[in-house]
C-alpha cells in the first residue's frame, strides 16, 4: 500500500498491514485525488514484508526510514525537489512483490527502490528485478543473506549473516567453543537458511546440531538434555525467540543464546522473556545511544517527528534512507531512474554521518557489527 501522511506510529503501522488488497500498490499519480505537480517530486519507493512473521522487524525499519525522508523534506528536499516516500506494502507472497514491481516499472517518476524489508522479501526483490530487467538501484536493502550473489544493480551496505555470526561467535570463544546448536524459529526459516547457517558453521569448524521449533519452541527449550551445545544460535523472529527462552527456564545447564539483527531485545524485554538464560543480539548498525553524527541525528528526529522509542531496525532504516539521499544528491545532470542508477554503479566509498559504506570485490558494504546483550534480570546492555 502507498503511503504519504507525514506521521505515521506503530499503532497506526499495524493496522495498516491488515488493510492490503488488490489495489494496495497502485502508484499515487493513479490514485484518486493525487494532483499533478505530484510529478515535480522525486520518488522513492520501498518494499516492505508486513506479513506476520516479518511484522516486527518490517515496522522499526519503515519508521526510520520514513523519519529520515520526512527530516529530508522539511529541510529543502533532495536538490530542491520534494521526495514521494512510496511505501509498497506486501504480505509476504510472491504475488503481492509482483504487483509492488508492476507499480514501480509503471511509474517514470520513481528513480530508485531503497531500504527493502526485511531479509526475504529483499532477497526475493533482488532475484524479480534481475528476472524483469528492470533498469532501477535497489539501494541499501535489509539483505541479511550472505549466500547470494549481489548483481549490479543492488547496493547492500549492511553486514550480512555471515559476519554477524563471527561476530559474536568470536566474543565467545573464550568459552573454547567447538560446538554450536542451530535453533530455527519456523519451517520456512530453516528452509530458507539452514544451508547457508551450515556453511558457516563448517568453516568457522564448529560442529553443529540443529533443531526445528515447527510451532512447537517452548517445548523444544524443555526438551534439551545436557549434551545440546552451551551456545545456541537463534535464526527466527523476535515472538519465537520469547517462547523459546520460556522454554529453557528450568534447565540445570547455563545457556547462551546468540540471535541476530532480525530480533528485537527491547520487544524481547517488554514480553518479561529470557529472564534465565542471556540472549546476544547483533545488529549491523551502531549502538542506538552511540555517540557519531548519523546516531544523533536519528535520536534527534525521531524523537521529533515519532512517539518511538530508539531501536536498532529503525536506525538501520533511517541509515537506509539517509544514504540513498547522499548518492542520489551527487548525481550529475537530470534525475532519472538511468542517472540514478549510474551514481550507485559507481560505489564510491562514503561516510554517512560516521556510518561507513565502502564496498568490495563481492558488491557487498560493510562488515560492521555491533551487539548487545539481555541479562539475567532483564537489563539490556550495549
Amino acid at each position: 500500500m502507498l503511503f504519504q501522511e507525514p506521521s505515521l506510529n506503530r499503532r497506526h503501522l499495524l493496522q495498516r498491514a491488515s488493510l492490503l488488497g488488490a489495489s494496495a500498490a497502485l502508484p499515487a499519480w493513479a490514485q484518486p485525488g493525487k494532483t499533478a505537480g505530484a510529478s515535480r517530486s522525486v520518488v522513492v519507493a520501498q518494499v516492505v514484508d508486513f506479513s506476520q512473521a516479518q511484522q516486527d522487524v518490517s515496522k522499526d525499519f519503515l519508521i526510520g526510514s520514513r523519519a529520515a525522508w520526512q527530516d529530508i523534506n522539511l529541510r529543502g528536499g533532495l536538490r530542491g525537489r520534494q521526495v514521494q516516500h512510496l511505501t509498497l506494502e506486501t504480505d509476504g507472497t510472491p504475488a503481492s512483490l509482483r504487483t509492488a514491481i508492476e507499480s514501480v516499472k509503471a511509474n517514470p517518476s520513481c528513480v530508485v527502490l531503497s531500504g527493502s524489508v526485511g531479509d526475504q522479501i529483499a532477497s526475493e526483490t533482488v532475484a524479480l528485478i534481475r528476472k524483469d530487467g528492470l533498469n532501477i538501484a535497489h539501494a541499501a536493502p535489509w539483505l541479511q543473506n550472505a549466500s547470494l550473489e549481489v548483481d549490479d544493480s543492488t547496493f547492500p551496505i549492511f553486514a550480512a549473516r555471515q559476519e554477524q555470526i563471527a561476530h559474536a561467535l568470536k566474543t565467545l570463544s573464550v568459552m573454547g567453543l567447538k560446538e554450536l546448536g542451530a535453533i530455527y524459529g519456523t519451517a520456512r526459516d530453516h528452509a530458507a537458511y539452514h544451508v547457508e547457517v551450515e556453511r558457516i558453521a563448517a568453516g568457522m569448524q564448529l560442529k553443529l546440531e540443529s533443531f526445528q521449533g515447527a510451532g512447537q519452541l517452548r517445548a523444544l527449550g524443555q526438551k534439551l538434555t545436557p549434551q545440546t551445545p552451551a551456545v545456541l544460535l537463534f535464526v527466527g523472529g523476535t515472538p519465537e525467540l520469547a517462547e523459546f527462552t520460556q522454554g529453557l527456564e528450568k534447565q540445570s545447564r547455563q545457556r547462551y543464546v546468540v540471535a541476530l539483527a532480525d530480533v528485537n531485545l527491547q520487544v524481547m524485554q517488554q514480553m518479561g522473556a529470557a529472564r534465565n538464560t542471556p540472549v546476544i543480539a547483533t545488529q549491523p548498525v551502531p549502538l542506538v545511544t552511540a555517540s557519531l553524527p548519523v546516531v544523533r541525528s536519528y535520536r534527534e528526529t525521531l524523537a521529533r517527528l515519532f512517539d518511538e522509542p530508539p531501536t536498532s531496525l529503525s536506525l538501520a532504516g533511517f541509515i537506509s534512507a539517509r544514504y540513498t539521499f547522499e548518492v542520489l544528491n551527487d548525481v550529475d545532470g537530470p534525475l532519472t531512474r538511468q542517472s540514478a542508477l549510474a551514481a550507485f554503479q559507481r560505489r564510491t566509498a562514503m561516510d554517512v554521518g560516521g556510518f561507513r559504506v565502502s564496498f568490495n570485490a563481492q558488491r557487498r558494504s560493510s562488515t560492521y557489527v555491533t551487539q548487545s546483550m539481555m541479562t539475567l534480570d532483564g537489563r539490556v546492555i550495549g
